[in-house]
């Protein structure tokens, strides 16, 4: 399963994406023989924002293993490849959801994962 950050444009001609849910969690990021603990700031059904490890090293265009705890029982990973990077943030688009992981993603996401919004 793959997503895209791109944004569309709705009836109104108004620029939209997907609603993003905020959440803080506990994040690693894995590439190679490099890891990262991090902090989840919000996911959407496209990817995730989160905050920027320090003396992290990764760059756009990398796909990255996101590992996301939430709570004592659910636990999920993706595949995302890096599309944006700030001073303080990371954003991340799924490159591939494990088949046994979508079904998790799509509960957690609930009625967020069909949502648009405004895009600004």
């Amino acid at each position: 399963m793959t997503g895209s950050q791109n944004t569309g444009i709705d009836p109104q001609g108004r620029r939209v994406r997907h609603a993003r849910m905020r959440i803080e969690t506990t994040v690693l990021l894995n590439r190679g023989t490099e890891s990262f603990p991090t902090e989840l700031e919000d996911i959407s059904a496209t990817g995730v924002r989160l905050r920027k490890p320090s003396h992290w090293s990764g760059g756009e265009g990398q796909t990255w293993v996101v590992d996301m705890i939430f709570g004592n029982d659910l636990h999920i990973h993706v595949d995302a490849r890096v599309m944006w990077i700030s001073t303080h943030w990371i954003g991340l688009e799924y490159s591939r959801i494990p088949e046994d992981k979508q079904a998790a993603l799509w509960t957690l996401l609930g009625g967020y994962a069909d949502t648009l919004e405004p895009w600004k």
